[in-house]
This record gives C-alpha cells, structure tokens and sequence, in this order.
C-alpha cells in the first residue's frame, strides 16, 4: 500500500531518506520543504568554497555526475517533489498534518501525512552581542550566507577578520580568509584552548602552533563583548582588548533546530535536541528525526550525546529511509570520530580526549607517540603525533586523537580504532591491531602499536614521565628547582643545548649509559630527553635497574615538544 511520507528539511538526512524510500517503494510519494532556496549541498564543503579550493557555490550542490540537486533534479531523477522556501508552522499530530507557509508570499497551506520525518538540523548558536547586527557580521547557516560572505571579500574591501570560536568551522573558516586571500586573522576562543572539547589541551596547543606558524593569531580565555562601527563592522572589544576588522565570522557552536518537535509534543531533551530510539523514531511512532536535531548514544560513555555531524546524518537517513519502507534497520550510537585540515596538517580524533574523560568520571592517563608514518628507510614520510586517552585500572580505550601533515595517514589510524571502540578495546588490542604493512604505507611496527604498547608501560608504572605541558613547567623553573635535564640522543644532537645551557642540560647517550653510570648526574629529578621518547624510555630502565628511581621520561621527546611550540 503506498504512503504519502512528508519530510521538513532538505539538506543532509532529508534528501537522503527520501531517495532511499523512493528506491524501495517507487508507488509512494514523498514531499520535502525548505526554507531556503538551495537545497541538498555538502554544508562540509562551506570553508572550501570560501577559501577558493571550491571555485563554484554549485560544485556543492553537485552529484558525482555534475547534475546539480535541485527541486527539478529531485521530480525528474528521483520521483521526489520539493517545495523551497516554504516553513513548517505546525504539525497535527492527530490528524498526521502539517501547516506550511510560503516564506515570500505568506500563503499557507496544510500537508497530510503518513510518515513525517524531521530533518530540521541545526542553526549557529547566537549569543546577545552588542553590534552583531552590522554589516559584514556573518555566521556560518549556510550555503546562502556562504555565498555573501565570498562576494563580500572577493570586493577587496577585507583587509582584516576576526572569526569568534575555535571549533571546527571557526579554524577552517579562519584558514579560508587567510590562505588564499591574505586576510589578516584572529580567532577569539572563550575556553582556554582551541577546539574545545574535542581535543586534549596538548594537542590543542599543536594545532594552535600550526595556526601561529601560518600567521594567525588565537586568542584563548577571551570574551567578545562588543562590535562596533558605523554600520558596517569596524572593531571587535573583548574583555582584554580592541581589535580592528572589516569582517567577522561569528562560530561560536550550533544548536538543534528543535521547536518544531517541543510544540508539537515530542520528547525533547535538556539540551533541546529531539530523542529518539535506535530506528531513529521520535516519541510518536508515525515521525522520524535524525541528524543534528537529534540525541543519539556516545558508545563510549553509554550517555546521550549531541552529534552535528554530515556523515552521520546521511548515513542516518539511509536507515530512516529503510524503515519508513517498513524494514527495521537500526542507528546505535556513535564515537565521534572527525577529521579536519588545518594548512598543511591535517587533525583528527574519535572517542573522548583526556579532559572529557575526566569529566565524565572516568579514571584516565595518556599516552604519546611520535613516529614516522611510513617506515623510517622509505625516502617519503611524515611525522604522525598520536594520543592515546586509557582508562588507568583496566585499560579500556576511551579515546584517540592525532596531528599529522599527511591528514589520510592520520585519517586511517584514527578510524581504525574508531570503529572498535564500541565494543570497548583495551591497550592490548591496540598493541595487536592487525594493520595492512607495506614500507611506503607503515613501519612493521606501526605507530597505533606502538601507542598502545607506550599506554600499557605506563599503566603498569614502568614508563614513567610527562607530557609537554609538564615539561614547560619544570623548563621554566629550572633555575629554582633541583631539576638536571640527560639528553639520552647522541653528542651531536645535544651539543646546541650543552652548550647553552652547562649547568641544567647534560648528556650521555642511551647505548653507552650502562658504561656511564657514574656520569649520571646527582639531582632530585633528572629529566630524561631524546627526539621521540623511545630512547629516554629504555635509559629509564637503565637506571632503574641501577636503583635510580628520581627519572622522568619526556613522552614524545623533542619532537613533540617543539611540535607543542616550546623553544628550548
């Protein structure tokens, strides 16, 4: 018996449904509203096209065949009927009935149902700002507004930008003016990192390095307080200081488009994101939601979680459009993996960093490798950074994050734990992941092995040591501290800092230490240093064996520590 199936947005999950309902009942219709205009595009893509990288606002809106998705596309190609500009006012849960109205003319009209499917997303989340009404003050809503932002420099009146929040789009957003288009950038962040709550704060200072390098300034533990200008932007006042701009970029996080759903009666949660259960079926069985308007399980921490994410949506409308055909396909959850490119670099991470680990109770360490991606002969190869984020008495893995200039190196390590997480691995299964190997791919041993082979010794208290942030610290007070600095590398590499610094910075390379045992340096702490960590670990061994207990190894070494932005 064929159904008439209406759905409320068409961007991500709604587009995606209805293409695969249609596929598996052909005699049903479906319609699909919309606000705006344009439909169906890659919101991922937004960055891109500011930057340059997409020359055309169509391209994104583009199949892999180059027909543009529009409401013409959708009739003709796939039986589907689009209405843009056009806003859902009510739904008659009753009566399975929707009040439209056409957003130009005003006109109102109501759509019956048998299915409806809330693909209403998200929008940027606003806060009350004085002067966010000027000129030339943008958020990120879409692919509309993306298009004046473009027309908006591409007039050369840009000289100077100020984009307010460090998460994803804000760093992307903030490459986008600068790289190609040389506009003079700050990021203002009101956490005391970038990419809050989706990085560690070590690796946030990684990424903030990178930015630096690439000539923006970050600004953390900061409040936007004010935009002024005669109509158009021309400063941005925090609570520390003023800051010329002629362009500001508001991505301060979004929030789901929920009102709908709460009005008519749905369940929806504290964070006012619509529940639903695992066929992605809100509190009525005949309605459906999915993608960032929904609340959906974090896998690893068993809570409900908020995930605006694009693939997820799409993938969740796959499993709407499969059971709104009567299957009983299911959406348990998910670990959060992204990845994101920054310059040259590309970020990436799935599961909890070391701070949300903490904050949602558990007992967490962490564990740092830096390694080649490839095998240390293969003439081409990349640094990888990895951190490893273990829960301390079992060994549970809770999350992973790395930095890399070869960002699809980094992207299969990442996702290649990202997919065992639900079924909760330990150290050792990291330790024995089986990786294709290959010397232009990976090292034998490659790096997720040996992070989880760091991770245990830490645990097991054999490998004992700090991260950079520790590292800083003790580097700073040296001077006041009974703090002596071993470079277990060899003479050559040590020399610069011997001689910089005679009285705090000795050496002794990790293969001759058992035969220099009494050139080991009387300290209270002796800080054991080398390029990755690796050698400086078994010089730790080394001493222990000898009774020398007052060691602490540099997790990541040298690398790690100038890749932290620290100039020793």
């Amino acid at each position: 018996m064929s159904k008439k199936v209406l759905i409320i947005g068409a961007v991500a999950l709604g587009p995606k449904a209805a293409c695969r309902f249609k596929r598996l009942e052909p005699d049903s219709s479906v319609i699909m509203i919309d606000e705006s205009e344009i439909i169906s595009y890659g919101g991922c893509g937004i960055p891109y096209y500011i930057s340059g990288d997409v020359s055309d606002a169509r391209e994104l809106q583009s199949t892999t065949f180059h027909m543009v998705r529009d409401p013409k596309f959708f009739q003709e190609a796939k039986g589907v009927e689009v209405l843009t500009r056009t806003r859902a006012l009510q739904i008659d849960r009753a009566a399975r009935k929707v009040l439209v109205q056409n957003v130009d003319t005003g006109e109102k009209k109501t759509l019956d149902y048998d299915k409806l499917v809330l693909a209403t997303g998200s929008r940027p989340r606003k806060i009350p700002l004085p002067g966010s009404q000027l000129e030339n003050v943008f958020t990120v809503s879409g692919l509309e507004e993306a298009v004046r932002i473009k027309e908006t420099i591409t007039k050369g009146a840009v000289g100077k930008a100020v984009v307010v929040g460090a998460g994803f789009i804000g760093l992307e957003m903030a490459e986008a003016l600068t790289d190609l288009w040389g506009i003079e950038t700050t990021v203002i962040e009101i956490a005391p990192q970038l990419l809050p709550g989706f990085v560690s704060q070590d690796m946030a200072a990684m990424v903030e390095q990178v930015m630096h390098d690439n000539d923006i300034t970050c600004l953390t533990e900061e409040k936007v307080v004010e935009i002024t200008g005669n109509g158009r932007v021309e400063t941005v006042t925090t609570d520390k200081r003023k800051i010329q701009a002629d362009l500001v970029i508001m991505a301060v996080g979004v929030q789901p488009n929920s009102e709908l759903a709460l009005e008519a009666g749905l369940q929806v949660s504290d964070t006012g994101a619509i529940v639903v259960d695992k066929y992605l079926r809100t509190s009525d069985p005949h309605i459906y939601a999915g993608g960032d308007c929904v609340e959906i399980e974090n896998l690893v921490t068993g809570k409900p979680g908020y995930f605006p994410l694009g693939s997820m949506a799409n993938r969740q409308g796959r499993v709407i459009g499969t059971n709104l055909a009567g299957g009983t396909d299911t959406f348990p959850g998910a670990v959060g993996s992204f990845v994101i490119k920054i310059f040259d670099h590309g970020v990436s991470g799935t599961g909890l960093s070391f701070e949300s680990a903490s904050k949602h109770g558990f007992d967490a360490i962490r564990a740092f490798v830096v390694q080649f991606d490839k095998s240390h002969f293969y003439p081409e190869k990349d640094l990888i950074i990895l951190e490893l984020c273990v829960e301390k008495n079992t060994g549970r893995v809770l999350g992973l994050q790395g930095l890399s200039t070869n960002g699809d190196s980094l992207k299969g390590r990442i996702d290649a734990v990202g997919v065992i997480l639900p079924q909760k691995p330990t150290t050792k299964d990291i330790s024995n992941l089986e990786l294709a190997y290959s010397p232009p791919f990976n090292s034998a041993m490659d790096a997720l092995n040996n992070l989880g082979h760091t991770a245990e010794n830490i645990m097991l208290g054999r490998n004992v040591g700090i991260g950079p942030a520790e590292f800083a610290r003790l580097w700073e007070n040296r001077d006041k501290k009974d703090v002596l600095f071993l470079d277990c590398r060899d003479v050559e590499n040590a020399l610069e800092f011997l001689e910089k610094y005679p009285e705090k910075w000795r050496n002794i390379a990790n293969e001759s230490l058992e035969a220099n045992l009494a050139k080991v340096p009387e300290a209270e702490t002796i800080v054991l240093v080398c390029n990755t960590g690796g050698r400086s670990y078994e010089s730790q061994l080394k001493l222990r064996k000898h009774g020398k207990d007052n060691t602490l190894n540099v997790y990541g070494g040298m690398k790690l520590l100038k890749k932290w932005g620290i100039d020793i």
